[in-house]
C-alpha cells in the first residue's frame, strides 16, 4: 500500500506540480534569460514535457497587451 501511494505522489509531482512550478518560471524569466538560463529552460520543458501537455490547455502565456499614450 505504501508503495502505491509513493507512486501517486511521485506521478502526481510529475504531472502536475513541477510542470506548475516550470510555467510560472519561464512565464517569469523568457524575455530576460541568459543564454545559459535559456538552456536550463529548454531542459525542463524536454524533461516535464507530458506534465506541461496535460496544463497547457489551462494558461495563457500571451504576452499583456501594450499601453499607447498619446
Amino acid at each position: 500500500m505504501i508503495v502505491a501511494l509513493l507512486y501517486l505522489v511521485l506521478a502526481g509531482a510529475y504531472l502536475l506540480a513541477i510542470p506548475v512550478v516550470v510555467m510560472i518560471y519561464l512565464k517569469q524569466r523568457w524575455y530576460v534569460a541568459s543564454s545559459i538560463e535559456r538552456t536550463v529552460m529548454y531542459f525542463m520543458v524536454f524533461l516535464f514535457l507530458p506534465g506541461l501537455l496535460i496544463l497547457s490547455p489551462f494558461v495563457n502565456l500571451r504576452p499583456r497587451p501594450r499601453q499607447i499614450e498619446v
